[in-house]
């Protein structure tokens, strides 16, 4: 592909949010040209292993450390991005997340009213299901009986899937690291398809490292995966790199010097996950990986959410608190184990920045609320488990942060957001951002149908300024 050439958007990072702006971009009439740090694979070529998949879909092998290691980040390096990595959950945010980001940003649309038909088209372009009661694993089953023991009221996770077929005893467990069967609706069975059929140009494992604004647009400095340097040009640029992917782009061309707000204000719905051993076998990595949430409004209230999950094995074995011959024994016994997944809506944000070498550092930790919404969430599920007949309850290690968001906040100002209700950078006239970075806070509630929502707000925003 010639570096040469000039496009009328360039869009950095091929995730839930780049795919959706590009294709209503490309399918516009623009130019366009997405920028993937990470590698493009199909239903045959994803990773089969769990050891391969952190390797080869997630930035620094699957792992990257808060300052203080106590939170564990994921973050995915893959075309497609988080679509790839995680179960394809869909939620629309609920009045008490729109009210808050609307009083932080004071973007009109941020209200069930405003956000409802941009939900339903959204969900208009995808395949979106429940996983049948009768599909349901027994971990799933654990976790609904508990529910209904404790007197709590839990629901059926929303996805975006299709032709799944449980009945043949398929372990979603691998959707993880990309779906086989491509029932999964990710980005490039569905945005990045449409966008690349209209004409978009797609570069993968190709890592923008630098950006330059101009009079007439955007230079975008890149390095690929063998260490040769191309140079892109484009009438706007789009970010949809992420939280971290976005603000330290951004920090490393030097816009924080303009923008006291970059990098601040960052949220990943610290997770953790909590273990019961059952006498007879759980086998909670068979058949559907997730099937129930919470839908209970004083967890709600507490500030925090719970959902049926498990890890493979690697990542069990990271979570699981026992060493050495104890730790061998539970995990020869994993198949008797059970585990549901505390989410926490933090209140506390934290901070991207870069070190004086021109590394990440991301500094967040929970406060004393955040601290206490976490603790109510397990005694929630200790209750759960122990009215089911667990023989062993326990904590896992460390927690996780999978729900990257903010960095980039939009907002009102620049004193207060990075990013203005047109999606422009403060202070820019052709850089956007399209991804979790513009979260004004954590909703506490799953945020990819959002996300896509954004990146076709930020699509419009753009074309009407064209």
């Amino acid at each position: 592909m010639p570096n040469a050439v000039r496009y009328d958007a360039v869009i950095v990072g091929a995730g839930i949010g780049g795919s959706n702006v590009a294709a209503q971009l490309t399918e516009a009439g623009l130019s366009c040209l997405i920028l993937e740090a990470g590698q493009y694979f199909s239903r045959n070529s994803y990773p089969r292993c769990e050891l391969d998949g952190n390797a080869q879909l997630f930035w620094n092998g699957g792992l990257e450390l808060n300052s203080d290691a106590t939170l564990a980040l994921l973050r995915p390096k893959v075309v497609g991005g988080g679509s790839i990595v995680n179960q394809a959950l869909l939620d629309e945010f609920d009045e008490d997340a729109l009210q808050s980001w609307h009083a932080d940003s004071g973007f009109p649309a941020f209200s069930v009213q405003g956000m409802l038909p941009w939900y339903h088209a959204a969900k208009a372009t995808i395949s979106v299901q429940t996983v049948p009661a009768e599909h349901a694993n027994r971990n799933a089953q654990i976790f609904r009986e508990g529910f209904e023991r404790c007197g709590f009221h839990y629901a059926p996770l929303t996805r975006a899937q299709r032709g799944c077929h449980h009945e043949q005893r398929n372990d979603c467990i691998e959707c993880l690291y990309g779906c086989r069967l491509d029932s999964k609706q990710s980005t490039p069975l569905t945005s990045l398809k449409r966008a690349l059929k209209a004409g978009c140009q797609l570069l993968s494992a190709c890592e923008a490292t630098h950006i330059e604004e101009h009079r007439d647009g955007v230079t975008i400095h890149t390095k690929l995966a063998d260490g040769r340097q191309l140079t892109f040009h484009g009438r706007r640029l789009v970010l949809a790199a992420n939280a971290i992917g976005t603000s330290s782009l951004l920090l490393r061309s030097g816009f924080g010097r303009r923008l006291p707000m970059l990098g601040q204000r960052f949220y990943s719905h610290p997770q953790y996950m909590y273990f019961a051993r059952y006498r007879e076998p759980v086998n909670a990595h068979r058949g559907p990986l997730q099937s129930y949430k919470s839908a209970d409004a004083s967890f709600r209230r507490q500030g925090f959410k719970l959902e049926n999950v498990f890890a493979p094995p690697i990542g069990s074995a990271l979570l699981l608190p026992q060493r050495g011959t104890s730790h061998q024994a539970m995990m020869r016994d994993i198949t008797h184990l059970a585990s549901i997944e505390v989410a926490v809506r933090d209140t506390h944000p934290g901070r991207i920045s870069l070190t004086n070498d021109g590394r990440i550092r991301i500094d967040k930790r929970l406060d004393a609320e955040d601290r206490g919404r976490a603790k109510a969430g397990r005694e929630a599920v200790y209750q759960i488990f122990q009215s089911t007949g667990a023989e062993q309850v326990f904590d896992g290690r460390m927690g996780i942060g999978l729900h990257l968001m903010g960095g980039a906040r939009i907002g009102n100002d620049a004193a207060t957001a990075c990013v203005g209700h047109d999606f422009r950078l403060f202070g820019s006239h052709a850089i956007h951002v399209a991804d979790s970075s513009l979260f004004p806070n954590a909703p506490g509630i799953n945020p990819s149908l959002t996300i896509m929502v954004l990146g076709r707000m930020a699509a419009q925003s753009i074309l009407e300024a064209s």
